[in-house]
Formats: C-alpha cells, structure tokens, sequence
C-alpha cells in the first residue's frame, strides 16, 4: 500500500523545500498547494472582484479554502494506486483535530504520515521578504497580527514527524 506524507506547517517555514526532498527521495509524487491551484486562485479572485493575491481573508476562507484541499485530496487519491504522494500545504486547522489522520486514511484509501514543519519566527519572517512574492505582503505588512493567527506553532494533536525548518 502506498503512503500519503502530508508536509504541513505555516507560511515560510520550509514545508515546499522539505516536501520536494521528501518527494525525490521516496520517488512520490509531490503535490505543492501552490503549483496545484494558484494560477486558478488567482483567477478566481481577480475574476470576483478580489486581490489576486489574497490568501488570509475570510472571503478566501470561506470560499477558497475547502475546495482548493479537496482537489489536492482528489489528484492524491488518484495517484495513490501507483505510488506514494507528497502533499503539502499548510492545514492550519486539520492540524487541531486528533481525528484528521484516521479521516484522512479513510479518504484516500491509504496509509498517511504527517510531517510538521516549524521553524522560529524571525527565519520566517525573513524568508517571507527574500521570497518576494506578493501572496506575503499582507503578511509582512501586519506582522504582529500574522504571527497571532498561527497562534505559538503548537504541533499537531497527534502523532507526526516534527521538523527543523530552520
């Protein structure tokens, strides 16, 4: 049976560089949140009247949010039957629910692993500037108030494979 590696964790904390690592060396299928669904997010928001780059409001949330986790759950499920898949994304929410594991299992049909990502806050931030790319703005612009949403980075409610980011 194949294996579903979620690599989760928040906004600059290394999940896209240690997922495609994780992702070569298991020979998986890597499926970044990002290249999976920002041309059509992109376009979605532009197309309603909203920042193309907006990642952290309610309007993305409440509208943006499930379906762009559903269709990475859906092409992984697809590719599952051939071989392991990496997913990554942040999952801020799934991460608090000591279930979300097992549902997951259930949904794909598969074994999952999590792998949490962390790193401090001040690499974060930085990386976030060196990046440059507009999804962070708002992020940077109000850092205080970013850093509060992720809350202190606690890990997940259940066992996981925590990791070093930094």
């Amino acid at each position: 049976m194949n294996t579903a590696i979620i690599v989760c964790g928040g906004p600059g904390a290394g999940k896209s560089t240690y997922g495609a690592s994780l992702a070569a060396g298991r020979h998986a299928a890597l499926l970044d949140i990002d290249t999976v669904t920002e041309r059509l997010a992109r376009l979605a928001l532009t197309q309603s009247g909203h920042s193309p780059d907006d990642r952290d409001s309610e309007y993305f949330k409440q509208t943006f949010r499930e379906p762009i986790y559903d269709t990475l759950f859906d092409i992984a499920r697809d590719n599952l039957p051939f071989q392991d898949v990496v997913i990554v994304g942040p999952f801020t929410r799934e991460i608090r629910d000591r279930d979300w594991p097992g549902k997951l299992c259930e949904l794909l049909g598969s074994a999952v692993e999590v792998h949490y990502v962390q790193c401090a806050p001040d690499i974060r931030r930085q990386r976030l500037m060196d990046r440059g790319n507009a999804r962070d703005r708002a992020k940077l612009a109000d850092w205080e108030n970013f850093l509060r949403y992720y809350g202190d980075e606690s890990p997940p409610m259940f066992d996981h494979v925590l990791v070093d980011g930094a």
